[in-house]
């Protein structure tokens, strides 16, 4: 597949990682898409420039060339960058590969789809908005809710710290894998690697 927009350089997936920019939210499960972004750059040994109102890089995952980007508009305004990103390359909605939290899967779990509903994820829905679509991948990691006795709303659950006994780095380097399956070898197989998978 070679997908070319007048001006811009043949890619064939936009990865989108989601987050907030501000540095109060490192490390929280809201920005795990952030840190997606930030693994696959330290991998591939890439570097991000300013551009489409957030953070871009490219790299060649052996035939597919991907463009991976971090928009800084706040994960509820994330489709205001993933649209300027998706016009200038001229992708259609299935090049879309995004990457957040979900409060619906436990820690630490995996989810490979297309399309699908938002689950009341404001980043999702804001990129539905400014694409007309929900149907775009999706790279779904488990954060989980407030557990028992946690007095905290999933708001504030999700724009806090991890909590210590969660293996960040291992759930990060998964989901990296997660989408460079994609990437090379397809949404079937990706799925069949992760939706299954028991990350225990």
């Amino acid at each position: 597949m070679r997908l070319l927009g007048r001006g811009a350089p043949s890619i064939d997936l936009l990865i989108v990682g989601l987050g907030n920019p501000e540095t109060k939210y490192s490390g929280s499960p809201h920005n795990v898409g952030f840190m997606v972004v930030e693994e696959l750059a330290r991998r591939h040994g890439i570097s991000v420039r300013g551009k489409f109102s957030g953070k871009v890089g490219d790299l060649r995952l052996e035939s597919t060339r991907v463009v991976v980007l971090q928009p800084l508009t706040y994960v509820n305004r994330s489709g205001e960058s993933v649209r300027q990103a998706m016009r200038f390359y001229k992708l259609p909605p299935e090049a879309l590969v995004v990457v957040h939290d979900e409060v619906d899967l436990m820690p630490g779990r995996i989810q490979v789809r297309a399309g699908g509903g938002l689950a009341g994820h404001n980043g999702l829905k804001s990129i539905a908005s400014h694409l007309g679509t929900e149907d775009f991948l999706r790279v779904r990691i488990g954060v989980g809710r407030p557990g028992r006795g946690d007095r905290r709303s999933v708001a504030d659950y999700v724009l806090s710290r991890f909590s210590p006994d969660i293996d960040v780095e291992g759930i990060v380097a998964r989901a990296a894998d997660a989408v460079e399956l994609i990437a090379r070898d397809g949404l079937d197989e990706a799925q069949r690697r992760f939706n299954g998978e028991d990350p225990s």
